[in-house]
């Protein structure tokens, strides 16, 4: 069996996970996606996103530490796993070559 299954939104967020780099918890994350793809984002949908991702383990979650400004709740926060990175890699690579693959015609 091959690796599972990333869309496009999923891929978005792991991404965002990776760029927030330890910081990274629902609102960061969808401030993040929705300043670099000015896109209305859904804090459910981010919420979603990030438990399949760490079901699948492309990330892993914590509890933070609990601040008076959440009125003593603590922050979930989310970091990138191994496998995380290496799917990102793989998809990566994937793209640039289909991208690199496109006959120069095709763009004229």
């Amino acid at each position: 069996m091959g690796r599972p299954y990333l869309g496009e939104f999923e891929e978005l967020v792991l991404l965002t996970v990776a760029v927030l780099e330890g910081g990274a918890y629902g609102v960061t994350i969808a401030a993040e996606l929705k300043k670099r793809t000015d896109r209305v984002i859904s804090l459910s949908g981010v919420h979603i996103a990030l438990y399949r991702l760490e079901e699948k383990g492309f990330v892993s979650s914590a509890l933070g530490g609990a601040t008076n400004e959440r009125g003593g709740r603590r922050k979930r926060l989310f970091s990138i796993t191994g496998l995380g990175k290496r799917t990102l890699d793989e998809m990566r690579d994937m793209r640039n070559d289909l991208w690199s693959a496109i006959p120069k015609l095709s763009f004229n």
